[in-house]
């Protein structure tokens, strides 16, 4: 009885070990993925909003030299050309308003300052991913290089995971500056 008692904890404790190891390991790819992820977001999202706030600084240029040219547009010299320019006026403010209202707000800066919290965001969001791959691959490895677990590890074939550094170009930080001007 009491050598059966000792088998069954044996076997207990290595199914235990062998299973902690296992969900170590998947955490590492869990991690990774989640990194991926976070990469595939960056890549994506950056160049969305510097298009959309391109886009928002070409629509308030255009509307700001159009208001300007009717400011600078010709002199009134007398009654008739007033009520003249006073038609152009208030054709042009209702343009204006109808553009105005599918854009409430002509204010480019704040879609600049929407990007720059969105690099900051996503910065953060990487650094925190790559911490958790760490923090996974140390877990791991110290999982299979402590006793008894070593010898489970090697029973199994587990053996320490190496670190993968991202690729140079994944470690790119994308140069806003660059797709303004694309």
């Amino acid at each position: 009885m009491i050598i059966i008692t000792i088998i069954l904890i044996i076997i207990v404790f290595l199914v235990s070990s062998y299973n902690t190891i296992v969900s170590n390991k998947n955490q590492i790819q869990n991690a990774i993925s989640s990194l991926d992820a976070l990469f595939i977001q960056r890549s994506d999202l950056i160049p969305n909003m510097v298009a959309t706030a391109k886009r928002y600084a070409i629509f308030e240029r255009e509307t700001l030299e159009r208001i300007i040219e009717l400011r600078n547009s010709e002199k009134v010299t007398n009654q008739e050309n007033a009520y003249i320019q006073e038609d152009k006026i208030s054709s042009l403010l209702k343009e204006l308003r109808i553009q105005i209202e599918n854009y409430p707000e002509l204010k480019t800066n704040e879609q600049f300052m929407a990007i720059q919290r969105q690099l900051i965001n996503c910065e953060e969001q990487i650094v925190a991913g790559r911490r958790f791959v760490s923090s996974s691959i140390t877990i791991y490895n110290n999982s299979i290089v402590v006793f008894p677990n070593i010898l489970i590890a090697r029973s199994f074939g587990f053996v320490t995971y190496q670190w993968q550094y991202a690729q140079e170009k994944q470690k790119e930080v994308p140069k806003v500056d660059e797709l303004f001007q694309k």
